[in-house]
């Protein structure tokens, strides 16, 4: 616990994260008379200070420290536990991983890598099994938007944004290197390794690097529902290779001056386990990736509030589908796929008075896909966007808005494509606190949202461009934030309620095939989504070294097909969006030994349109519990820790047809030079 001391003490303890750091002064009385000084007599105090919660739009946040506690292994592990979130899970370490935010589908939330928007080619949607853990710092979500005006034009050209922020180098002086390494092992022959190299150069420059390997057979048991048998059958063709390096360059010549550039390669190569059908498991189909992607994001804040934020990235992706028994001339499926990317971001931002903030940002990328396929229509997009923001303060209000102008010119070297599209979108935000004193505020948005269907929805896997319209979407949100610092039983409590409403036109639904990697996209003419979301964090003082923790999210979701009364699926729910979901992470910590329960239910949801019994897939609560230990051996720190993911061993699927793992287990070691 931190340490707060009058004059007297110079040396203090650092402080645990969830600490307040109280003001530490020194009291003195020089008279005129008598050159004297009275030294008060040092007083040790002590504080605990609720999380801080971000009141413009819904936030949720992980840190480093967190992700142990929700036994995540990558980021879609650490992130199932907000609200408003679906996870579509596949199965396995090496199986797809989407996000759905609000029942708006995975290519409505933009997922920053150290605020540059990732791209996939692979179904245009991010898999984000890709990304581990041992080298990021925190993963927030943003529902509409971050509230900081200074960021990219992208930022503010989606539903909702998953920011990913990487480890920067944290060394002084006297400690001009890190290294750390780590090892986890566990079921399905699950081997990782990681090592990540820090190191100064000098006063302003330093370096990191990282190296992430992990290699699983993929193979576990699970129950077949239907076959009126016990037998347990073995999912095959799961396993995957895949090696992760990054590479960063800082530059810091203060805090309001600042450059760096990343380095990225992802590599991987795993099987595709297919749809169980039938009770035949049987799947022989891969994918290879070869990803790699360089950014650079400079930025710079004068004297007179003038800040400038630039970013400039350069991507390729590869994607490599085989299928060896497919039924064609050849006898085989052989196909490869190139996506290149060049963007360029300018931000400006400027604070006209103490309460009034503008800014303006502007993107502008240029994309191209590339394939070995007969015929294929070799297709290009030119998207520029243009934001204008502007955030004003005034006694118990906060108001922000942005209008963005949308621009999308898209060629294609065989075939015909659409016109040219412009299309201009508001956003309007607004908080109130109506007590002065309170930690009590009230908020609410309106977005306009415009997504066109990516490239990947047009022209992936598909012989002949599909015809996939755009998509247009109206967010309404209204709801309040409420902390509250205690003394007694609990040192804080925090409590946020959003209620939403969410008006699709022309919503691009992505159903997996038999098999995974492969998708059928279509267009549903108007989806109604109303849902509401619930958060509830607190932790009891530190007492004998003692302490509880507890954060609960609860999600309410109706998202209905509003297209055609006349329809069997009119006003029923729309795929794979289950109606509740309760996510519930309790911890115990004493001194350096920390023992946490995970428990998520979600009940059922349906893989058509049609709300019968025989499209239904059976809701699930999945229960996962770890311990962590952390030490110090030869003045290195050192954590080991243990995890028991499905503890009760639940037979469930999440996706129709790809049932996931039971019971598993996983160590980790990691040492600290």
């Amino acid at each position: 616990m931190k340490q707060i001391c009058l004059p007297g003490l110079y040396n203090s303890i650092p402080a645990k994260k969830w600490l307040v750091i109280l003001t530490c002064f020194i009291a003195t009385n020089t008279f005129a008379q008598s050159d004297t000084t009275k030294k008060l007599k040092q007083v040790m105090v002590t504080g605990n200070l609720a999380p801080k919660v971000e009141t413009l739009t819904p936030t949720q946040q992980l840190s480093r420290t967190d992700f142990t506690r929700y036994n995540a292994f990558n980021v879609a592990d650490a992130i199932r536990n907000f609200s408003g979130v679906n996870i579509k899970d596949y199965g396995g370490i090496g199986g797809l991983k989407t996000i759905s935010v609000r029942s708006l589908g995975a290519n409505h939330t933009a997922v920053l890598f150290d605020g540059v928007q990732l791209n996939d080619a692979q179904n245009g949607q991010i898999d984000l099994s890709k990304f581990n853990l041992s080298n990021v710092q925190e993963i927030a979500l943003f529902i509409g938007q971050p509230e900081n005006l200074l960021q990219p034009a992208r930022s503010f050209a989606s539903a909702s944004v998953l920011s990913i922020k990487t480890v920067k180098p944290v060394l002084t002086q006297s400690k001009l290197y890190q290294v750390q390494a780590g090892i986890k092992s566990g079921s399905f022959g699950l081997a990782n390794t990681y090592l990540q190299w820090q190191q100064r150069i000098n006063k302003q420059w330093a370096i990191i690097a990282n190296a992430n390997y992990v290699y699983a057979n993929g193979r576990y048991k699970y129950k077949v529902d239907g076959d009126g048998s016990d037998t347990l059958a073995v999912r095959r063709n799961g396993e995957v290779k895949s090696i992760q390096t990054d590479a960063a360059l800082y530059w810091t010549k203060s805090d309001s001056n600042k450059f760096n550039i990343h380095l990225n390669y992802y590599g991987a190569n795993r099987g595709l386990p297919g749809a169980v059908i039938f009770y035949n498991p049987y799947s022989s189909q891969r994918l290879e990736n070869n990803d790699f992607f360089v950014q650079a994001t400079y930025e710079r804040t004068w004297n007179s509030s003038l800040q400038l934020l630039l970013n400039s990235k350069l991507s390729q992706v590869k994607t490599r589908y085989l299928d060896p028994i497919f039924f064609n001339q050849q006898g085989f499926l052989d196909q490869h796929y190139i996506q290149k990317e060049e963007y360029q971001s300018v931000a400006l931002a400027y604070q006209l008075t103490s309460n009034w903030k503008i800014s303006y940002s502007t993107d502008a990328s240029l994309i191209k896909m590339d394939a070995d396929i007969y015929n294929y229509a070799y297709p290009s997009r030119f998207t520029l966007l243009n934001v204008l923001a502007t955030n004003y303060r005034k006694g118990k209000w906060q108001l922000q808005g942005n209008l963005l102008y949308t621009y999308l010119k898209e060629t294609v070297e065989r075939g015909s494509t659409d016109q040219p599209r412009s299309v201009l979108s508001p956003t309007l935000m607004a908080t109130f606190k109506p007590l002065p004193d309170s930690n009590f505020e009230v908020r609410g948005f309106y977005k306009s949202i415009f997504r066109p269907a990516t490239l990947d929805e047009l022209y992936f896997y598909a012989i002949v461009p599909r015809a996939i319209k755009p998509e247009f979407v109206k967010q309404y949100n209204m709801g309040f934030t409420w902390t509250k610092n205690l003394n007694n039983l609990l040192d804080y409590i925090t409590l946020t309620t959003d209620a939403y409403y969410n008006d699709v036109t022309n919503k691009i639904l992505a159903v997996p095939n038999q098999n995974p990697a492969i998708f059928s996209f279509s267009n549903i003419g108007k989806v109604a989504v109303k849902g509401i979301d619930i958060g509830l964090k607190t932790q009891t003082p530190l007492h004998n070294n003692w302490r509880g923790l507890l954060s609960a999210n609860f999600t309410y979701q109706q998202a209905t097909d509003k297209s055609d009364p006349t329809s069997s699926s009119y006003n029923n729910q729309i795929p794979y969006t289950p109606k509740n979901t309760l996510a519930l992470n309790a911890g115990v910590n004493y001194r350096r030994v920390g023992v946490c329960y995970n428990q998520i239910l979600s009940t059922g949801r349906y893989y058509t349109g049609n709300n019968t019994p025989d499209y239904f897939v059976p809701g699930y609560a999945i229960s996962d519990v770890s311990a962590a230990y952390k030490f110090v051996t030869g003045k290195l720190p050192v954590s080991a820790s243990v995890e028991v993911n499905n503890l009760f061993n639940e037979n469930y699927a999440i996706i129709r047809s790809f049932p996931m793992p039971g019971r598993s287990y996983r160590l980790s070691f990691q040492i600290t030079i």
